[in-house]
């Protein structure tokens, strides 16, 4: 039987998830690391942390399989994206901690490109609105800030790379210095037409080009593992950054699928082939997973924080013990009471792009309790992702197509049957939850089914996607269009102008 095996690096943790040729899971083995917060509004992560614990799930998902490492076909690897490592050639040493996707410390700089009138240039080659959130001024940060960085960089010393990258340096013992499309997509320094590096924005972030990694198709033979990482060597098939993956995954390959990621943060893409859509409505183009050299495209909202204000509840207010307890805790009340929760915590993204926007609660009375607070926060989740979809769908009849007419969902949080009714009852389209909701790992595993030759296209892999249930809307549009007014009024108070 052939078997896959997924490296799936996320924000919190690590796992490895192994697949039959059916795209069944066989085992599954996770481990979280430690978040380091040394200054308000930043984020880092220790890159060794990130590579031992996911070497350790990778050795983990053999044992419990009953595997060898020669068992196993191929090795896909998705990953959380924009986070920034960079790391002495010579001696594998990061010079710093990854400075991770949701850190704001590059604001100032970022604010300054815009107040130069740089917007226009950085979107038309990227496709990327300028923010923080994005590679290149992370970066620029770590060049600017750690003693000697920038000096050895220009004696090409420093390698710089997104978390594939690195776990592609490791997993072939610096062997390798390579990318994907899709996560090069994410730094703000490619040019997603070209599908290469831009010279005028290595530029003007002032970028060695020979920190940079080589770029290839998300579905390509990177190379194999040294032999004494895992027993032996397995050739690595397939890298995508975690949305794109999970985009594969859920085989939307074709322009007008949609899905939504409920992770840490939210994360929607809508497929739009060869076609790099500009938004009108805050959201933007991005490359998606690519299986050749020809570029194809989504468009994408992020929300920066999405079930981790569950974590938040449990860690920071402690009325939940584990994250699962939400549900149950929210559905012991009727409705949220009046209470509208905007968990900006680290500002607001997609549609919004508000840097300076700060986590509020709205409306709370003496009769509000933690259940009611809980269903708010839950209901967030849904807010955030129905203004995307909204901002899709008008970007997407604006440039002759159709609005989005359902919703592929998926990531830990889309097994909670209260958000993903509610978000279905916001919609007013199918929220549809498949059989495999690891789609994020599953579109890894079969990128490097057929980077590997494994597969020889994606009508199989088709057929192999199943839906486990769908979420049909049950509030009139009347009544769905009141509940986002609430949203939106919330917003328009936090921000002091109309939202999107």
């Amino acid at each position: 039987m052939t078997f896959l095996l997924a490296l799936d690096q996320g924000t919190s943790s690590s796992r490895s998830i192994l697949f039959d040729a059916n795209g069944s899971v066989v085992a599954m083995a996770q481990r979280e690391f430690r978040q380091h917060y040394p200054n308000p509004g930043w984020v880092e992560h220790d890159p060794f942390e990130i590579w031992d614990s996911q070497c350790a799930t990778a050795r983990d998902v053999l044992q419990q399989a009953g595997l060898q490492a020669s068992d196993v076909a191929g090795i896909g690897i998705t990953n959380q994206r924009e986070t920034t490592v960079v790391w002495n050639r010579r001696t594998g040493l990061p010079i710093y901690n990854a400075i991770v996707w949701q850190d704001r410390r590059a604001e100032p700089v970022c604010r300054a490109l815009r107040e130069r009138g740089l917007s226009g240039q950085v979107q038309r080659s990227t496709g990327l609105v300028i923010d923080a959130y994005f590679s290149a001024s992370k970066l620029q940060w770590i060049l600017n800030s750690v003693a000697g960085a920038r000096d050895a960089a220009k004696r090409g010393e420093l390698a710089f790379g997104t978390v594939d990258s690195w776990l592609l340096w490791q997993l072939t013992d610096g062997r390798v210095h390579a990318t994907d499309v899709s996560n090069a997509a994410r730094t703000m320094l490619f040019d997603i037409h070209r599908n290469d590096w831009d010279p005028a924005l290595l530029e003007l972030f002032e970028i060695p080009a020979s920190m940079l990694p080589q770029v290839h198709p998300s579905a390509w033979r990177y190379g194999e593992t040294d032999p004494n990482i895992l027993g032996s060597a397995v050739p690595i098939g397939g890298l995508a950054g975690d949305q794109q993956s999970a985009l594969f995954g859920q085989a939307c390959f074709r322009s007008g699928l949609a899905k939504n990621t409920y992770g840490t943060g939210c994360f929607m893409l809508l497929h739009t082939g060869d076609r790099a859509l500009e938004s009108s409505n805050g959201l933007i183009t991005t490359s998606t997973a690519q299986t050749s050299t020809s570029p194809t495209f989504a468009l994408e909202g992020s929300v920066f924080v999405g079930g981790a204000v569950v974590q938040w509840l449990r860690d920071g207010l402690g009325v939940i013990k584990r994250s699962v307890d939400v549900e149950a805790l929210a559905e012991s009340v009727p409705d949220n009471g009046g209470v509208v929760f905007v968990p900006a915590f680290t500002g607001l993204g997609a549609p919004y792009w508000r840097a300076d926007a700060r986590g509020s609660i709205f409306g709370l009375t003496r009769g509000v309790t933690a259940a009611h607070i809980a269903r708010a926060a839950l209901e967030s989740i849904a807010f955030q992702s129905a203004a995307l979809l909204q901002a899709m769908s008008r970007d997407a009849i604006a440039a002759g197509g159709c609005a989005v007419d359902e919703l592929r969902v998926d990531g830990g949080a889309c097994s909670n049957d209260l958000l993903m009714q509610f978000q279905a009852d916001l919609l007013g389209i199918p929220v549809v939850r498949p059989r495999v909701i690891e789609t994020t790992a599953l579109g890894a595993a079969w990128l490097a089914a057929l980077g590997l030759g494994i597969q020889n296209g994606t009508q199989a892999l088709t057929e192999q996607w199943q839906v486990e249930r769908t979420f049909e809307p049950s509030l009139s549009r009347d009544e769905a269009e009141q509940r986002m007014a609430q949203w939106t009024g919330a917003i328009a108070q936090l921000t002091g102008q109309p939202a999107a």
